[in-house]
């Protein structure tokens, strides 16, 4: 049987080439000049997926075949 990617999930949920799972941080789409300078760069940088979650979203976005 075929694996899709449930799409709703792939537009949250990023793999990288070794497979792990990337989300956006959240508080990172307007309202940016109350935040601090600090808070934003820290905001920047790609989020990490919970290991409670891990297993759901893997699910969720199956990795591609490579070759």
């Amino acid at each position: 049987m075929k694996l899709k990617t449930q799409k709703t999930a792939a537009k949250r949920v990023r793999r990288t080439g070794t497979g792990r799972l990337r989300i956006r941080h959240a508080y990172k789409s307007h309202l940016l000049t109350r935040k601090g300078s600090r808070r934003l760069r820290r905001l920047r940088a790609p989020g990490r997926v919970s290991a409670s979650d891990r297993k759901q979203l893997a699910r969720l976005v199956p990795p591609t075949s490579r070759g």
